[in-house]
């Protein structure tokens, strides 16, 4: 017999008890675990128990819960399905806490691998956290900084293309942690490195720079002081360099994040489907709701260099979660030749190739109105506070958007989620131009637009989930890493996009300058407002694409055009047109800054 099983066992079916014994007892009725253990059935016959307690199967080898004493030098001596409900009296929080929030982090009605608070699991939440930190650390940063070290428009240009360069081959991430295992891993080496990555990179920029502001009297004003980059502060080619490989190890660590939950996602019950999910984007936008306005007060008060050591600190934070991750070492891996051609198939599949091109279109419809921050400061005078408290609400609404989705939308039908939520936005942004022609019911400016502008976030936010949710259940078996990056990043290029459309081609349709506006004509903004809003509800006429729930999503596997190479040479060339496309235009950012305009 295989090492013992973990002490949850234990407590559910003694080890020490003979197998014979346990045959000797008369077959119970399969039944859903719940939360007492006392009324927990074991969920397979007597025979099919007896093969658990003495062997592992290859289907149960997919993926495995490991227990939290585990030695991570024989990760491959000791297994366990993934299918097993345990207790969770083994937990140190069980002794300290009321039994119903145990309940709560630990659910024993889901596989103990599904349960994301326990120590082998932990690094999964904490990888999508320390995602949500990072961006809105970053963001800030990335946007005043360079200016501040004296970059043209361009050259800002160039600095946040670089920070985008390495999304653009999630793709090939993906794809190769899925054939190339490191260690015996396919995930979690590769987590590992991504991070330290980051990490290093960050931390070379601290230390081979002057981050620095300095104090300068201007004589030209008075005797008055300003701050200004010291003598050693990075050159805009070394801090691009230094984000450039941030960000090549950040998205390779993300996309394992992403890979390892498309294979956990698989195990959870119907019953609490799109749960982990859920709770994995919860923590992303928790950071990102948390580290944006702490990264804004700290850049104003502190400078640049507080920025810097937190986005060196926090990845390197990751390194003991994923140092206690399990993950089936030496796991069977099919042949690239295999993988390919379960992609291939994967893309053929109308339950694949329909709904994908429902997102794509639906999000290349979403075009925003790219005049309308010039508005707001040009023409209704909003501060630097003002227009930063905006981000800062709706980084707030857009995690309140996920929580809503997660505790209350979840059931929903996908359509009726789509339908509401695209009919709500519609109204909101027609409503801006109630704010153009001055009409705010007695509200301020900035409150009209706070509530206007902000809430549309929080609809994003329940219009997020579905479609990632989706994305999960499409991924083919072995090859989590490629296809799951392949479907969100048909979903990230259609936002690019959308935003190319409103920026290169929708905004010169009406003059909406920056002289016009202020010289008191504002009919062109009032039509451009319309127009897009107009462009954005017409994704409702592509809804029918979009399958109402995972059952449709199945059902659509055996339809007559399922199968379809047209379908799936559509698909992948509008997926490999727009990575070339997002990749050209970074780079063309880099080489050569200005060719779109800027200064």
């Amino acid at each position: 017999m295989r090492k013992r099983y973990y002490q949850a066992m234990e407590e559910r079916i003694p080890l020490s008890s003979s197998v014979e014994s346990i045959n000797n007892r008369s077959p119970t009725p399969t039944q859903t675990p719940t939360n007492s253990l006392k009324s927990f059935e074991v969920e397979m016959n007597t025979n099919t128990l007896t093969n658990t307690l003495t062997h592992t199967t290859k289907e149960e080898n997919e993926y495995h819960a490991y227990p939290d004493n585990h030695d991570h030098n024989h990760d491959d001596e000791l297994v366990a399905p993934s299918s097993i409900y345990t207790t969770n009296k083994d937990t140190f929080l069980y002794h300290y806490l009321p039994t119903k929030y145990v309940d709560q982090l630990y659910p024993t009605d889901v596989p103990r691998s599904v349960q994301l608070w326990r120590k082998e699991n932990m690094a999964v939440p904490a990888c999508y956290l320390c995602v949500g930190l990072l961006q809105g650390l970053s963001g800030p940063f990335i946007n005043v900084y360079p200016q501040f070290l004296g970059a043209s428009e361009a050259q800002q240009t160039t600095v946040s293309s670089i920070r985008s360069i390495p999304a653009s081959f999630k793709l090939i991430f993906g794809f190769f942690s899925d054939n190339v295992p490191f260690l015996g891993y396919r995930r979690k080496i590769y987590m590992f490195l991504g991070w330290l990555m980051s990490s290093i990179s960050m931390l070379a920029l601290v230390m081979m720079s002057d981050l620095d502001r300095v104090e300068i009297v201007n004589d030209d004003d008075g005797g008055g002081t300003s701050l200004a980059p010291a003598d050693g502060a990075p050159s805009i080619g070394i801090l691009s360099l230094s984000l450039l490989v941030f960000g090549t190890g950040f998205w390779f660590a993300d996309v394992m994040g992403d890979s390892i939950v498309a294979e956990k996602a698989k195990l959870e019950p119907v019953s609490s489907r799109g749960q982990l999910q859920s709770t994995c984007y919860a923590c992303r936008f928790f950071g990102m709701m948390i580290a944006a306005p702490i990264s804004t007060y700290l850049y104003s008060n502190y400078g640049p260099k507080i920025i810097v050591i937190l986005m060196a600190i926090l990845p390197m934070a990751m390194l003991i979660p994923i140092w206690n991750l399990y993950e089936v070492r030496y796991a069977e891996i099919k042949s690239t030749r295999e993988q390919c051609g379960e992609i291939w198939k994967t893309v053929c599949s109308r339950a694949v190739w329909q709904p994908m091109a429902f997102v794509y279109i639906y999000n290349v419809l979403q075009v925003g109105n790219a005049a309308w921050r010039e508005f707001l400061m040009s023409v209704l005078f909003f501060k630097d506070w003002q227009m930063n408290t905006l981000f800062v609400v709706a980084n707030v609404l857009l995690y309140a958007g996920v929580i809503a989705y997660k505790y209350y939308f979840i059931k929903w039908s996908w359509r009726t989620i789509y339908v509401a939520t695209t009919l709500l936005n519609g109204f909101l942004s027609a409503m801006q131009v109630l704010l153009i022609k001055g009409f705010t019911f007695g509200l301020s400016p900035f409150v009209f637009a706070l509530g206007d502008d902000v809430f549309a976030d929080f609809i994003a936010g329940i219009q997020f989930l579905p479609t990632t949710i989706m994305m999960v259940h499409l991924c083919p078996a072995g090859s989590e890493g490629a296809s799951y990056a392949m479907f969100t990043t048909v979903n990230n290029c259609a936002a690019g996009m959308a935003s190319a459309l409103s920026s290169s081609v929708f905004l010169g349709i009406w003059d909406v300058s920056k002289e016009t506006m202020v010289s008191g004509d504002l009919s062109g903004l009032t039509k451009l407002t319309l127009f897009t809003t107009a462009i954005q509800t017409c994704g409702l006429l592509f809804v029918k694409m979009l399958p109402r729930t995972s059952d449709d999503l199945k059902r659509l596997h055996t339809d007559s055009f399922s199968g379809s190479r047209i379908g799936g040479s559509i698909f992948l060339a509008i997926t490999i047109i727009s990575v070339l496309y997002a990749i050209s235009v970074n780079l063309l950012n880099v080489i050569a800054p200005g060719w779109a305009g800027e200064s």
